[in-house]
């Protein structure tokens, strides 16, 4: 396969055949939480609160994955663009094979500090036991997650993405089908509850490796697995994790916000909790849709860098900004045109949805300018300068929301977590593109 279409092909034109497919493939992962959420809040609100009370974990152990996945792809199409394919095919067995350990060390951390990380925001008991139930299954595959999305990444970075849209979509499908079976035990199937979500989403994602298995067995790629590239080279590792660890840290930081935030509104009550959950649910499907655009321009903007058209970057990049923008104003009017059936879908109770209309309305107020940060970012992982892209994230989710968080709730109450994040999005989007224009200058 020659890579070559992307530094010859029109920018627009290229961007789009990338990234639609990843657009797709983003939407669909992103349906596996809102999907097993949507039949965990048939069960109770006890259970959907139990899920929020998961979720920074289960998003740590993604991030994780995720992130050593981008340092794949950007090491990957790095080497590709520079002509130094045994190097690309290093770099693809090297990371494939850490990802996976990566896996097996985060399964066995996240099950032990369960118990004690629920206890930090809940003292109900059919809560913790509900979420215990559900985590303990769900972790299990933790290193199943870690080899999907290396393959994925992997995939990517070639420019082979029908194939990673299909693959996630044979797990999404699987999902799907499985969950209202195993939660309810229609059929054949015991009813399991909450662990039948967590078992459903399991297989999805052991579906969907095992199609990326298929695909490279039966499709040449021009990378491969090889033996004697399983011993770890300082300088390929060290690419790998110089841009793996701070995706990794972007990724995460998610995890310690919501944590932080879960603590806040725990304060007035845990319906907000369920709220910042449901949110979470929802804005990762519209995030995530901007987030497949940068998936897709990644591998662009790494072949392009590695083969010195530093111009054509730049087009790139300006592209990207301008669809992920369109993007995110989708999903603004979509808060504010159908709050309530969005918010709906967690949950029957009134004052909950009452809740989740104010904190959408205020929220999606941000969303637009975020594209400015999510665009920023993205690009400077493509570029293979993962720590200037980690600026960008700490700002987001650490330095500006969390002391935004903690004063605005003082004046406002809880609603004023809702505006901390509107006013996060709009400072960082200045701070993010004044981070950018730096670190490329600083580049050349």
């Amino acid at each position: 396969m020659e890579q070559t279409f992307m530094k010859e092909r029109k920018i627009l034109p290229l961007v789009l055949s990338m990234s639609l497919p990843m657009v797709i493939s983003m939407a669909v992962n992103s349906l596996y939480n809102i999907v097993d959420s949507y039949f965990v809040a048939r069960l109770s609100e006890d259970a959907m609160t139990a899920l929020s009370l998961v979720f920074p974990v289960q998003n740590l152990i993604n991030a994780a994955a995720i992130g050593f996945g981008i340092g794949i792809n950007a090491v990957v199409a790095f080497f590709l663009g520079a002509g130094d394919g045994e190097r690309a095919s290093q770099a693809a067995t090297q990371g494939t094979f850490l990802n996976f350990l990566h896996g097996l060390a985060l399964m066995a951390l996240s099950i032990g500090i369960m118990p004690a990380f629920l206890k930090a925001f809940s003292a109900e008991g059919e809560v913790l036991e509900l979420a215990l139930q559900y985590s303990n299954r769900a972790f299990l595959f933790s290193a199943i997650i870690a080899l999907g999305l290396s393959f994925e990444k992997l995939f990517q970075a070639v420019g082979n993405m029908k194939v990673t849209m299909f693959s996630m979509m044979c797990g999404f499908i699987t999902n799907i089908v499985l969950d209202p079976l195993m939660i309810f035990g229609l059929w054949a199937f015991p009813r399991m509850g909450i662990a039948g979500a967590a078992y459903a989403t399991g297989i999805g994602q052991s579906v969907t490796l095992f199609v990326y298995i298929l695909a490279y067995i039966y499709r040449p790629l021009p990378v491969k697995f090889q033996r004697k590239y399983l011993r770890p080279e300082r300088a390929v590792a060290g690419k790998l994790y110089a841009v793996g660890v701070p995706a990794t840290l972007n990724l995460a930081l998610p995890s310690l916000q919501i944590s932080v935030l879960n603590g806040i509104l725990a304060g007035f009550s845990e319906k907000y909790v369920l709220v910042l959950g449901a949110y979470y649910k929802l804005q990762t499907f519209i995030y995530l849709t901007a987030n497949g655009i940068i998936q897709g321009i990644r591998p662009i903007i790494g072949y392009n860098y590695g083969a010195g058209e530093k111009e054509r970057v730049e087009g790139i990049f300006r592209t990207t900004l301008k669809l992920t923008t369109g993007v995110m104003l989708v999903g603004t009017a979509l808060s504010w045109a159908i709050p309530e059936r969005l918010i709906g879908l967690f949950t029957s109770n009134a004052q909950t949805i009452q809740i989740g209309i104010a904190a959408l309305e205020a929220i999606s107020l941000g969303f637009p300018v975020s594209a400015v940060s999510v665009t920023c970012s993205g690009a400077l992982e493509g570029l293979g300068k993962g720590t200037p892209s980690l600026y960008i994230s700490l700002a987001r989710y650490v330095a500006l929301i969390l002391p935004a968080a903690v004063l605005f709730s003082r004046i406002m109450g809880a609603e004023g977590v809702w505006y901390a994040f509107c006013f996060t999005e709009f400072v960082a989007g200045a701070v993010s593109y004044l981070i950018y224009r730096k670190a490329v200058r600083d580049g050349r």
